[in-house]
């Protein structure tokens, strides 16, 4: 079965699903590496931003640092964590110098991609208020994120239908929420906890962070020494972000690799780190993880603010498991109630494959989790497509977003160059005995978001072309070099569909 195109829907030649960090990037580098190619990007929400823009919970910051989170073409200025508003200023600013603007569409929420090989082409349905909007593309390129922002993870605690306050999660956080004179818990100790804490505490009644399990955390000054001094002497700014992005990832690197190689000391300088905020009884509690550091992701709380909110007594943590809710609180294994008006579920987010978008190839339903992963980047037996899936561990998601939007832009210029419409990986003779495990390797990196639905995931082999790494140092070598010629990229050329049609 085949969809036919219909002569009158809209066509271009690359869509790229998102207007967040990885799609305005992929965008930018399209533009500027293809130029003769046509592109629209569309996104489901009435701005650019993604996370940036759905996200409005208070002290909502980024979790990286500004020179590796942000682009390499445009220069970061101000300190390394930034606030959710600086941020939307700067993604706002690459749309407008790269005049990508008359590019997106907003307010389009994508329900289904269909491929046809008699076509070589992808009709997209979305809707658009209250229409069903079509188009197709000779390549879609995925940059839409991992995870449903309008529903987070929450885990369905017993008794939560009787609590008499209020339950939120900070992906839906409401407009006209006053915690003013409210008793406050926050349930999680990862990044989004370690916000909020310190942005509401002194300005709710009390707010008390309740954790499983405590998760390590950097509380550097939210500076970077060395920007300071190239930029007192006058280098210009993007010299400035290039030295710098490059003095951060060399550090990272060589973080990364203390951590798997000497984790218990590396560990030791972690919770050391914390003493100049709070007693060593207190870290010892409530601050040393059960994992090695870099197993999950490491938090930031720039200038030690959670840690100071702890200290000055507005705020408080509690390391324990939840028994059940209450009418008045949170009933907690050890016997001991926290009492409650507002309770935050900072437990995470919901995973979803690729926007929870109905992909068929040539009238098949798609599902991802029976295709092998090449690079993180392609998936087998899915043709003219890629997705920017960044990094998770010890580098920041932007650094990938780079790396890809390279290899996309090459892929295209390949296929221009040989006249083929369509390419997808397959496995090669010599992958035939391979094994194939979960998309990844849960000893190396475990997070609790992705572990808990990685069976949705496409799968990964033991070979470093179908996995994705997670080692920005090793891929900014070695994609580039990729070999598109290489067994794993099969292509159809005009030649060859005109051949199959005669046979």
């Amino acid at each position: 079965m085949t969809n036919a195109v219909s002569p009158s829907i809209e066509h271009i030649d690359v869509l790229i699903v998102g207007a967040g960090i990885s799609g305005i990037g992929a965008a930018y580098e399209l533009k500027q590496q293809c130029p003769g190619k046509s592109f629209l990007m569309l996104d489901a929400f009435e701005s650019f931003g993604g996370t940036w823009h759905w996200h409005t919970y208070p002290g909502i910051r980024s979790d990286s640092d500004l020179f590796t989170f942000g682009y390499r073409f445009k220069p970061w200025l101000g300190a390394p964590i930034a606030t959710r508003d600086e941020i939307l200023k700067y993604l706002g600013e690459v749309i407008e110098e790269a005049e990508l603007t008359p590019h997106i569409r907003y307010g389009h929420r994508i329900r289904s991609a269909a491929w046809s090989s008699d076509d070589a082409r992808w009709i997209v349905e979305a809707d658009h208020g209250g229409k069903t909007v079509r188009l197709s593309c000779n390549f879609l390129w995925m940059c839409q994120g991992y995870y449903r922002h309008a529903e987070g993870y929450t885990p369905d605690w017993e008794g939560m239908e009787n609590f008499g306050g209020e339950i939120v999660h900070p992906q839906t956080w409401p407009e006209d929420l006053d915690l003013s004179g409210k008793r406050v818990v926050v349930i999680g100790s990862g990044a989004t906890a370690a916000t909020i804490v310190p942005a509401i505490a002194g300005t709710c009644a009390h707010v008390t962070m309740l954790q499983r399990s405590p998760s390590y955390f950097a509380s550097d000054m939210n500076r970077n020494r060395l920007a300071d001094t190239l930029r007192e002497i006058d280098v210009d700014p993007q010299t400035v972000h290039e030295i710098v992005r490059r003095r951060i990832t060399h550090d990272q690197r060589q973080f990364l690799g203390r951590a798997l190689g000497e984790p218990e000391t590396v560990k030791g300088e972690l919770l050391d780190g914390l003493e100049k905020f709070l007693p060593r009884a207190t870290i010892d509690e409530h601050f040393t993880p059960r994992y090695r550091p870099w197993q999950q992701r490491i938090a930031v709380a720039p200038g030690g603010d959670l840690f100071k909110a702890i200290g000055s007594g507005a705020a408080s943590v509690v390391t324990d498991h939840i028994d059940r809710f209450t009418p008045t609180g949170i009933r907690l294994a050890s016997g001991d109630e926290l009492e409650a008006d507002v309770v935050i579920t900072a437990t995470g987010f919901s995973l979803c494959v690729l926007g929870d978008i109905r992909f068929s190839i040539d009238g098949a339903p798609l599902n991802f989790a029976d295709c092998v992963n090449y690079r993180g980047m392609m998936f087998t037996g899915v043709p003219n497509m890629a997705w920017i899936f960044g990094y998770f561990r010890a580098a920041s998601w932007t650094l990938r977003v780079d790396l890809v939007a390279d290899f996309v832009c090459r892929l295209l210029q390949q296929m221009d160059a040989i006249d083929a419409r369509k390419v997808m990986v397959a496995l090669r003779d010599e992958d035939a005995d391979m094994p194939l495990l979960p998309w990844i390797d849960g000893e190396t990196f475990n997070p609790g978001y992705l572990m808990r639905d990685v069976h949705l995931l496409p799968r990964r082999g033991d070979k470093p072309e179908w996995t994705h790494s997670q080692d920005y140092w090793w891929e900014k070598d070695a994609l580039p070099q990729v070999d598109l010629d290489d067994d794993a990229f099969v292509y159809e050329t005009e030649a060859d569909a005109r051949a199959g049609k005669a046979a």
